[in-house]
């Protein structure tokens, strides 16, 4: 038996303004029914000062380096024995009550090894916000969208997704997985450093038989963009490289050329479409993301596993580009 139920566990880097705003409120809702840790990859901030100010309230995981989003995690959570972890960003704002509609489905469902509350805007909190909404989904060419997010436009909560409902992918900005699935899974792939590796890790649970689910009955408000802003042409690198690894290590090898030698024109077109725009160094990430990624597989630092992979159910088996760009669908209740 774990030492402890629930662990949150939320990892830190020169973030002492993130946590002064939301820390007390995360202990607050949350010591009576789960243990806050804190990983510090290695700050230069008063992060370390403030956070000893806690005392028992807060667990301090300290690193001698930045190892990133997925480093990070994964060297913390070696460190701390419990049957849940909660993978929480340190811009996010939670509420009473947040933890415990989750466990209580994941205690009466040993199917389900990942899940999600509901993400809403903490600077626009009558919508959700981009990185997650009501649970996340990616279709066949492995672009991802959410309900209640399609590419960049972002649905108002009108109480439209309040049902729990499986889902191919769960947020890591606030994130509940078993500690064994984690475990057994190795983690976060370390390659990733940061962006898609949450999705992958959620891939990679399904093809091993666990289910992810997202419980809008709990409810929490994500300012979003506290690592890399959007526009930013080294977020533009790895979402782009780390999508074309995660299709590269799941896909079964009967889709995997088709999706990669898609994925080449349209990634190209994306590359076109950033340059028209003026913004060439988002062109050049685009074009570094693919080179990149084919010296990672020559170089053996991705890699597929050599069990037989089926795509799961969870999958949107059309095109949520066709049904964007073409035929203008902005919200996730109109994807048929």
């Amino acid at each position: 038996m774990s030492a402890i139920k629930t662990a949150i566990v939320i990892l830190n880097w020169n973030g002492e303004g993130f946590l002064k705003k939301f820390l007390p409120g995360v202990i607050q809702h949350s010591k009576s029914i789960a243990t806050v840790f804190v990983a510090d990859n290695a700050s230069t901030d008063g992060s370390i000062a403030y956070l000893n100010s806690f005392g028992e309230d807060v667990k301090i995981i300290q690193f001698d380096d930045n190892y990133g989003f997925t480093g990070g995690y994964n060297r913390a959570l070696k460190q701390i024995d419990a049957e849940y972890f909660v993978l929480l960003n340190s811009d996010v704002e939670v509420a009473s009550g947040w933890i415990q509609p989750i466990i209580d489905l994941m205690d009466n469902n040993k199917e389900v090894g990942i899940c999600q509350p509901k993400i809403k805007g903490y600077h626009q909190p009558t919508h959700f916000e981009y990185a997650g909404a009501s649970g996340g989904f990616i279709d066949w060419l492995g672009y991802p969208f959410c309900r209640g997010r399609l590419f960049n436009s972002i649905e108002e909560d009108l109480h439209q997704y309040e049902n729990p409902i499986e889902v191919f992918w769960a947020t890591g900005a606030c994130m509940f997985i078993r500690s064994n699935l984690y475990n057994k899974l190795n983690g976060l792939d370390e390659y990733f450093f940061a962006h898609m590796e949450e999705i992958d890790l959620c891939w990679r649970a399904q093809l091993i038989g666990q289910k992810i689910m997202v419980v809008p009955s709990s409810e929490v408000y994500h300012v979003g963009g506290g690592t890399l802003p959007k526009n930013n042409p080294r977020k533009t690198y790895y979402n782009f490289r780390n999508n074309l690894m995660m299709l590269y290590k799941n896909l079964p090898a009967s889709k995997l050329v088709f999706v990669i030698v898609a994925r080449l024109i349209l990634d190209g077109v994306a590359g076109i479409k950033f340059m028209l725009d003026g913004d060439f160094k988002d062109t050049f990430a685009v074009l570094k993301a693919h080179l990149d990624f084919y010296k990672s597989l020559i170089n053996g630092n991705v890699k597929r596993d050599n069990s037989s992979k089926k795509i799961p159910t969870t999958v949107y088996q059309k095109s949520i580009l066709w049904a964007y760009y073409i035929k203008g669908i902005r919200n996730y209740q109109s994807l048929k």
